[in-house]
């Protein structure tokens, strides 16, 4: 309660009211020689330096390397943003840092003294109903007048376009649900991870806290297992995938009316009671090898021109009687503050093997035709899926051609600030990676 729920471009304001309680859902998994962790939380991005503080606590306590160790924000909107420098003068949002690092590590800690001998299946299904690509070309009549906040006018892409201004999807979506199923040897329900390509649902009230689908997912898997008694307790889980760009409502048609947490509640029920199909009829097996790899990729930062640091110095003003600034002022702001960042940052990569499955890891809001990439060229055929906001946050990656069709997601800001060519280069490195542990070496 109190901590602020705004982002770096939000003013959605502080947390006045919890609906659902949020968690850090960890599961580790040991093949007798290498440990793997996740934990995936409940929260809407998280900064390198507060999963770093997390993984270190890790690795003293179980020895478990920082490669690893696996650690990924759901993206729900109704949580507190873990932003190291958000609300630099808020000693509650430090606090908050702080806990929330120590919590992901007890979780993990947790996890690992409750290793037992255990089964593991996976496999996937498709539930395309949920998942629509946001980003929409503009009819061409509107495309001269579409001005961007810096009031440069000519994009001819927005997120979420309106009316009769809308003429198709910029970018394809990704309907598959990744399931990893994890038994006890007995075959009790251990713990389910799952990955699914939708942004996140909404219908909360402002200053809620709620994990939104993601949460309902977890709670009502649980209860179709009818693990809730369960000792140790069962743990569902689901992570984001590739949804950058996707949202779970569909442009050029009406929008239908939900009542608070409906929609939610219904996309959560609707993913767990297939997943619950999907787990009955797999194959769980105990001899299973696990390998993780890892880099660090050094990227561009987009900082500002000179013109546009001059325009952000005449647009920042003071914001009105609510405390709300313009779309503009915003966006002047944020120039200022990349004005400051370095000239290029480096961000954390990582990929696992679970026999033959392979889960990719990128830091960043990644678009759903970057995902879809990965599994396509992938050495792992049929059987790769990527966590997004895994291991740090580094806004969103937009490709190269998304960039020059402009809106939101390409904008300069903490929100996105990674050079136009960061998504290729992403993409090849956890490609490489892959290949890597494909071929069983050590990279």
């Amino acid at each position: 309660m109190g901590v602020p729920l705004d982002g770096t471009i939000m003013q959605i304001g502080p947390a006045k009211d919890v609906h659902d309680e949020l968690h850090a859902r960890c599961l580790v998994l040991d093949d007798g020689t290498t440990r793997l962790a996740f934990a995936v939380i409940d929260n809407t991005m998280v900064s390198r330096e507060v999963y770093d503080h997390a993984k270190t606590l890790v690795h003293q306590h179980t020895g478990i390397p920082l490669r690893n160790i696996c650690l990924s924000a759901t993206h729900t909107h109704s949580t507190p943003r873990a932003v190291v420098g958000l609300k630099p003068d808020s000693a509650e949002h430090q606090d908050y840092l702080d806990f929330l690092a120590i919590r992901i590590s007890d979780g993990i800690r947790r996890a690992v003294n409750r290793l037992a001998p255990a089964r593991i299946g996976w496999g996937s299904f498709a539930e395309p109903r949920f998942v629509h690509n946001r980003r929409g070309f503009l009819k061409e009549r509107f495309q001269a007048a579409n001005k961007n906040p810096f009031g440069v006018a000519g994009e001819i892409v927005s997120m979420y376009p309106k009316g009769e201004t809308f003429d198709k999807s910029a970018g394809p979506i990704d309907p598959e649900v990744f399931v990893l199923s994890v038994q006890h040897a007995d075959g009790r329900p251990l713990a389910v991870l799952a990955n699914y390509s939708l942004h996140y649902v909404g219908g909360i009230p402002g200053g809620t806290v709620s994990a939104d689908y993601f949460g309902v997912f977890a709670d009502h898997l649980q209860r179709l297992l009818k693990a809730d008694r369960q000792n140790p307790p069962f743990v569902g889980m689901m992570s984001n995938g590739t949804s950058g760009d996707i949202a779970s409502v569909a442009l050029g048609q009406a929008r239908k009316k939900y009542d608070h947490y409906e929609k939610m509640t219904l996309v959560g029920k609707a993913l767990a009671e297939e997943t619950v199909k999907l787990v009955r009829d797999l194959d769980h097996r105990s001899d299973i090898s696990l390998a993780a790899a890892g880099t660090e990729l050094e990227l561009m930062v987009r900082k500002p021109s000179e013109r546009r640091i001059a325009w952000a110095t005449e647009t920042k003003a003071a914001p009105d009687h609510q405390g709300r600034l313009s779309r503009p002022q915003i966006y002047a702001r944020e120039s200022l503050i990349l004005k400051d960042y370095p000239a290029t940052i480096k961000i954390p990569l990582q990929v696992f093997r679970i026999g033959d499955l392979a889960i990719a890891q990128s830091p960043c809001e990644t678009f759903a035709e970057t995902g879809l990439a990965i599994k396509k060229d992938s050495p792992f055929p049929g059987e790769t899926f990527t966590i997004e906001l895994a291991n740090a946050y580094s806004g969103y990656l937009p490709s190269p051609q998304q960039f020059t069709w402009g809106g939101y997601e390409t904008w300069p800001a903490r929100s996105s600030f990674l050079e136009e060519q960061a998504e290729p280069k992403i993409r090849a490195a956890l490609l490489k990676l892959l290949k890597e542990l494909h071929q069983g070496t050590e990279p």
